[in-house]
């Protein structure tokens, strides 16, 4: 699976122009929209699919209090689940991030208590002894749980996503975009990143400044972050005043796609955006062309950018 580059696609002036890129850009989505489809009858895709399976899906509540304790948490699982079913350890002086842990137990089928609280209770059920009880939910306690962040050992099957290729010059040409694009962008060295396993992040500049502010976690590939930049500028010009989390995997897969269609234009291989896609929207790839015209439109603007730029 490689997306080789297209260095006979130049977009040059001509009459024909608009239509050149609307007809190359469907292309390259048609072709993206196969390269999930291969990605996700990949061995290596169900590999890691079945490692996720092992994670538990938490409650909005639950979620709520990871992010609250651990804004950057991406897989938290318990201690011993750790230890016994990834062959992890959580590193020493780590703080865990508390949630609600249901209680399962016998419950008394008329109060439904556990026998120690039906004990104690006013309730005088006595048809059945607690040991036929059935189980179920009588209630929560804290449980520590940590993030993936916090612990060291195996790792898990990871996806190739990384952009590659010969990036020249087009980081500096992306950061010189940013005022153009309304953005104010900072490449952050590693021991300054505060946003956990995230390669990029785009955010408000502040309560008073609603200017987008782009942050990219520094790499030796510059492909990739230069793939990355162009992302999270995606997010900036098609996102940014959104916020409804149901939407975050379709919009996923809008920045996504501009990345790989920028970044193919670029000369990049942006072949590794299937196995991101198909991360997001596992069951339907589809949307990603559903989606074509916002797609097609940042994509176009930031051609047009870079184009400008590399002109003058």
């Amino acid at each position: 699976m490689s997306t080789t580059s297209d260095s006979s696609v130049s977009f040059e002036q001509t009459d024909t122009r608009s239509d050149e890129m609307n007809s190359t850009i469907e292309q390259w989505i048609d072709d993206l929209v196969a390269e999930v489809d291969d990605a996700q009858a990949s061995a290596e895709f169900q590999e890691w699919l079945d490692v996720q399976s092992r994670f538990h899906d938490y409650s909005h509540r639950n979620t709520l209090l990871i992010k609250l304790q651990y804004p950057d948490a991406t897989r938290v699982a318990g201690y011993r689940t750790w230890q016994e079913e990834f062959d992890r350890h959580v590193k020493e002086g780590e703080q865990a991030i508390w949630i609600w842990a249901p209680i399962i137990t016998k419950q008394c089928p008329e109060c439904e208590n556990s026998p120690s609280y039906h004990e104690n209770s006013d309730c005088d059920y006595d048809e059945t002894p607690p040991e036929e009880w059935s189980k179920g939910l009588v209630g929560f306690k804290p449980a520590p749980v940590f993030d993936i962040s916090q612990t060291k050992g195996e790792p898990l099957p990871d996806l190739e996503t990384e952009a590659t290729g010969d990036a020249g010059d087009l980081v500096p040409q992306l950061i010189d975009a940013a005022d153009e694009l309304g953005v104010t962008v900072r490449i952050l060295p590693e021991e300054e990143w505060t946003h956990g396993e995230a390669r990029g992040v785009c955010k408000q500049r502040s309560l008073i400044d609603m200017q987008p502010r782009v942050e990219i976690r520094d790499r030796e590939n510059n492909a990739d972050l230069a793939r990355t930049l162009i992302h999270e500028y995606a997010h900036a010009l098609l996102h940014f005043d959104v916020d409804d989390d149901t939407e975050r995997s379709k919009r996923e897969l809008e920045a996504e796609a501009v990345a790989y269609v920028v970044g193919r234009y670029c000369g990049l291989d942006t072949s590794g955006s299937a196995f991101y896609l198909a991360t997001w929207e596992s069951d339907d790839p589809e949307v990603v062309r559903e989606r074509l015209g916002r797609i097609s439109r940042t994509a176009e603007e930031l051609i047009e950018i870079l184009k400008d730029g590399s002109s003058s």
